[in-house]
Formats: structure tokens, C-alpha cells, sequence
């Protein structure tokens, strides 16, 4: 081929690309923005070298403070995002060292959650505190519970590959005491507690410019409650309500897509819709990206390419909705030969990355 004809032919190829990505364009919009993201911890050596062969370079990380339940310093939280720099890691979010998705019997700092005063309201400061330091640490958002009832689960199930699955079946379940330490808790005195944080958390967030993320209830249980307690962000009402307390740009969800999931009569249907509202109203601040089977009251947590969910759509709808922060894997399924996890998070990571390389190159 003479240089002619080499032009020729490249500007003939380079006009029929033109429309095709005119094209793609058009029907995708603009680019995705989010990022494959993870919380496993340790926030350390080993691990980011592990997240960075695994295209994972956002973060929610967590500080070593000087016990296991806080508080954590300035100086903490700027360690942390220095080693993170270190290995070319965002650190994007944190953890406080309480108000975890722990159950309260089992939790060292339950004064939150149990409307304890003055105890809460120390606690509460500590948070404002949290708040302020993350700001002059550079960390832009917070995650984190306001669980009672912790995470609930029944027996394990088999899974593929000789795995087995993380399942709740409500008529299977036989808590270990009738009440936890909180006793009766009914909707009206959980929206109290949780009132009562926000009203002091959320200006302190706002002055700050600190997203605050909140975990859902996972799972929602019967109308009922369970061991005396109304789960009220179990329910997609009891999370709409949520947000609308003490509205603000900061105030919003760690969007566990999974439990949300796990609120739903018919999560493959009803999803997107569920990720339109809170999304369009830009109160998606993190999104654990986690599959399951099953519907409300009875369902196993599954491997993302396995669940009653078409990730490739629910990428789909991300996009759609401009959600620009992380997607991570939360929970994975056990093996055996598996004991930490490290080959199912390595599997959600690709296959993650491949959605989000996928959902910027078709409609």
C-alpha cells in the first residue's frame, strides 16, 4: 500500500468510526464515574498491595487507633491516608470505631443506640470530632450504623464450588434471648435515637463538608419486629423517611445494594427503581454492590454473577443516575480453602471492573 492509499483508507476507517462513536455517545451519555472500590481491612501493607493487583484504587479504610473501639486522633486518621498515598490508594471513606453493624449485646459503645445519657451525648461529641478531623485530614465521607439487632443471619447453606452462603430464613430463626438489652423498641422510640443523632451530627457535617453514610438494617424483619425491636430502616419507606430528616447535601446512604435487596418481595424487578429514587435525589454517598437470592424474610447471599439481580443492569442504572463514588464487594461466600476471602473479594474486583468497563462502552 502506497502512502496515498494508506490516507485514504485511514480517513475512509476514521469516517465510518465517527458515527459509531457519535453513536455510543448518544445513547450512553457521559462517562461512567464510579469506582471499584473495597472495605476489607486491615488498612495496611499487605492489604493495598492486595487491593492494587486488583485495579482497586479507592478505599474505605481503617485507622489503628490506640484501642479497638476508639476514639481515633487527627493524627490516626492522617497515617492512614498517608499510607494509602503511599500506594497510590484514595482513601475515600472511613469507618468510626463504634456504631459498626454490630448486635448491641455484643458492642462495647452502645449508648447511641440504646438513648443512654449522658454516655450518648459523649459519644455523639466524639462523632463531631470525627467529623472535623476527617475534614483536616482530607477524608471526604464517613460510613456507619445505626443497628441494634446487628447483622441476621440463620444457618449457612451450600453454595457452588463446595462454598457455602451467608442465608436468613425468618422461619427458621431462633434468637438466643427474647430481647436484647434494649428491651421493647418500637418505630416511634428508634426514629427518636435516630433523631437525636442526626440533629447534632448532621450540621457538623454540613460546616465540614462531610458525607455521612448510613448503613440500612439488614435485614428487615416482619412488621412484627423481632426480639422486641421495629427495624425501621429495614423497610424502603423507613429509608426514605430517613433521609428526609435533617435534609442536607451530607446526609445519606451507604446503599447496600444487597440488603436493600433483601428488603424487596421481588428484588429483580423491583430494584432499579429503588436506586432511582435515593440516587436521583443524590443520596447514594457508597454502594456495596452484593448479589443475592431470594426475596424479603427468606434469601442467600450469593456470587455477583449467580443472584436474582442483573448487574449488568444495575450498573446500567448507576450510570444513568450520575453515581459517582465506590462499588464494593461487602460480603463474599466461604470455602474452606478460603479462609480470609481473598479469592471471592479477587473475583467480585474483576468482575466489578469488567461492569464498569463494559457500562461506558454500550447504551
Amino acid at each position: 500500500m502506497n502512502r496515498r492509499t494508506f490516507f485514504q483508507s485511514t480517513a475512509a476507517a476514521s469516517a465510518l468510526a465517527a458515527p459509531a462513536a457519535s453513536q455510543n455517545t448518544a445513547r450512553g451519555g457521559k462517562p461512567a464515574r464510579m469506582k471499584l472500590g473495597c472495605q476489607s481491612s486491615p488498612t495496611d501493607d499487605k492489604r493495598l498491595q492486595f487491593f492494587k493487583r486488583h485495579s482497586v484504587n479507592n478505599i474505605c479504610g481503617y485507622p489503628k487507633g490506640r484501642s479497638a473501639d476508639g476514639p481515633y486522633t487527627l493524627e490516626d486518621l492522617q497515617r492512614v491516608k498517608g499510607l494509602c498515598e503511599k500506594h497510590k490508594v484514595s482513601l475515600d471513606l472511613i469507618a468510626p470505631p463504634f456504631l459498626a453493624s454490630s448486635h448491641v449485646d455484643r458492642t462495647a459503645r452502645p449508648a447511641i443506640m440504646l438513648a443512654s445519657s449522658p454516655e450518648r451525648d459523649k459519644d455523639i461529641a466524639e462523632i463531631q470530632q470525627l467529623i472535623r478531623d476527617c475534614a483536616r485530614a482530607g477524608i471526604p465521607a464517613i460510613k456507619y450504623n445505626m443497628s441494634i439487632l446487628g447483622v441476621l443471619r440463620t444457618e449457612r447453606t451450600p453454595g457452588r464450588g463446595g462454598s457455602s452462603y451467608s442465608t436468613w430464613r425468618v422461619k427458621e430463626a431462633k434468637p438466643a434471648t427474647p430481647h436484647t438489652r434494649a428491651g421493647v423498641v418500637k418505630a416511634d422510640q428508634f426514629w427518636e435515637r435516630i433523631t437525636y443523632f442526626l440533629d447534632r451530627v448532621i450540621p457538623v457535617a454540613n460546616e465540614y463538608k462531610i458525607r455521612m453514610a448510613c448503613h440500612p438494617h439488614d435485614p428487615g424483619v416482619p412488621p412484627e419486629g423481632y426480639q422486641g425491636v421495629d427495624r425501621v430502616l429495614g423497610t424502603i419507606d423507613g429509608l426514605k423517611k430517613f433521609i428526609s430528616i435533617r435534609e442536607s447535601p451530607f446526609h445519606g446512604l451507604n446503599f447496600c445494594q444487597g440488603t436493600v435487596s433483601e428488603m424487596l418481595r421481588d428484588p429483580g424487578k423491583e430494584i432499579f427503581d429503588v436506586i432511582r429514587y435515593f440516587g436521583s435525589r443524590k443520596k447514594i454517598f457508597n454502594v456495596h454492590f452484593r448479589n443475592i437470592k431470594g426475596r424479603r424474610d427468606d434469601f442467600q447471599e450469593v456470587y455477583p454473577d449467580e443472584g436474582d439481580i442483573n448487574f449488568v443492569e444495575a450498573m446500567r442504572v448507576y450510570k444513568e443516575i450520575d453515581y459517582e463514588y465506590m462499588m464494593m464487594p461487602d460480603h463474599v461466600p466461604q470455602h474452606p480453602d478460603d479462609p480470609c476471602g481473598d479469592q471471592a473479594f479477587a473475583f467480585a474486583y474483576g468482575y466489578i471492573r469488567a461492569l464498569l468497563q463494559a457500562v461506558d462502552r454500550i447504551a
